[in-house]
């Protein structure tokens, strides 16, 4: 047998330890009514159920496969995929544990991740049939897309155009940032979110210097944004893209999409195309970002890429080696939203105070969460911090009315 490398022992003692620091921090599942998790299996799932209905003139064979799941996320147990679906093993081996039981008993995070699966099955998404391929969130995703709240967005580009770099790269950021609040999965169940007390920070943690610092003019380097959303996250994502080439913080970036539907709004290749569509045939300063951004992918400047594990429901501690060697090659990899920092962390019951760095020391070089808090995880908050928020009386942690900025260098 071959003797390890030194960074591949190195790399194995860091998943060790944060194995071990992991094992302190009971696994989130959703079997407490009224807690976070819960409502989404209870209220948002078959609220998203029937949402998918209304919006395809589906046949019969969709009808029935959606009233089964239905009925079997909120009166039965969980059910493997059939033997002959294409992933049927993955999931077989990933669910092993919970088939036969309550969804409200598995992990959340799998729990959620698998019904995704479920829905996009039901609807004949990986089928033969007519349906085959058919996004069941297009209309979602294109209503949102067209909407005044874009338009709006897209506008107050051109104010950004005459002002310093830094201060333009500090209103991107943020943009790319707070766009996660446009997340459709989180308005299925939740109004427009609201400003939050003025006694606790809306930004809980900003580690946006060191991002910057990690990412100086000139370096050549590359860097990989792990894509959230589509829609109204992903068009300000793209901006901010455009702004790292065009002020030379990176000479390429690597943007991650899903390889399929997933998490309702979930970005995929087709929604990049239609988000630089939108930022091309918009006036002004928004036009000429898309019309940069349309020739760095041209050029090899900007590629999109995917992976089958960006929608599977592990951590990203157990990323293959072929992803791992992705993101290792980076200067940095920003992660968007709420479900890559569930997986970035570990989608469990940490205290709010957890080191940030430690939980994330497995990753392979320097990693940046970019972050609107819409589920119970959070680490790395400073004492006080974590005091104020908890003071304010607010749901802070789900509302979606607060954001962090959190990096590992």
């Amino acid at each position: 047998m071959k003797e390890k490398t030194s960074r591949a022992l190195g790399e194995e003692a860091a998943r060790t330890s944060t194995s071990a620091v992991a094992s302190n921090a009971p696994v989130i599942l959703s079997n407490e009514p009224g807690s976070f998790a819960w409502g989404v299996l209870a209220k948002r799932h078959p609220a998203l159920i029937q949402q998918v209905r209304d919006a395809f003139p589906y046949g019969r064979r969709q009808h029935e496969a959606l009233d089964a799941l239905l009925d079997e996320i909120t009166n039965g147990v969980v059910e493997p995929l059939a033997p002959a679906e294409r992933d049927h093993e993955r999931w077989a081996v990933s669910g092993q544990e919970h088939f036969g039981r309550s969804w409200y008993d598995a992990p959340f995070l799998w729990a959620e991740s698998y019904f995704y699966r479920r829905l996009l099955g039901a609807v004949g998404y990986f089928g033969s049939g007519s349906w085959q391929g058919v996004d069941p969130f297009a209309p979602f995703k294109k209503a949102e897309l067209g909407g005044d709240a874009v338009e709006e967005e897209l506008r107050a580009l051109d104010a950004l155009a005459n002002v310093s770099a830094v201060e333009r790269a500090t209103a991107l950021l943020h943009a790319s940032l707070w766009g996660n609040r446009a997340d459709l999965g989180f308005r299925v169940a939740a109004g427009e979110p609201e400003a939050g007390d003025a006694a606790a920070p809306a930004l809980v943690a900003d580690d946006s210097a060191l991002l910057w610092r990690l990412l100086p003019v000139g370096a050549g380097s590359t860097v990989a944004v792990v894509a959230d959303n589509a829609g109204r996250e992903l068009i300000p994502d793209l901006i901010l893209i455009d702004h790292l080439l065009e002020q030379r913080h990176a000479d390429r970036v690597v943007l991650h999409v899903k390889p399929y539907p997933y998490y309702v709004s979930d970005a995929m290749t087709a929604d990049v195309v239609d988000c630089l569509r939108r930022l091309i045939e918009a006036p002004g300063e928004a036009s000429r970002t898309g019309g940069r951004l349309w020739k760095a992918m041209a050029a090899g400047n900007l590629e999109v890429r995917t992976h089958p594990f960006f929608c599977a429901p592990q951590p990203y501690g157990e990323m293959p080696e072929d992803l791992r060697g992705e993101f290792e090659s980076a200067a940095l990899t920003i992660l968007k939203g709420d479900l890559n920092y569930r997986r970035l962390v570990g989608d469990q019951l940490w205290h709010a105070t957890a080191s940030f760095a430690d939980l994330t020391s497995y990753f392979p070089g320097a990693v940046a969460a970019l972050r609107t808090l819409k589920s119970d995880v959070i680490v790395g908050l400073e004492e006080g911090t974590l005091d104020a928020l908890e003071r304010s009386g607010d749901a802070w942690r789900t509302s979606g009315t607060h954001a962090l900025i959190q990096v590992r260098q």
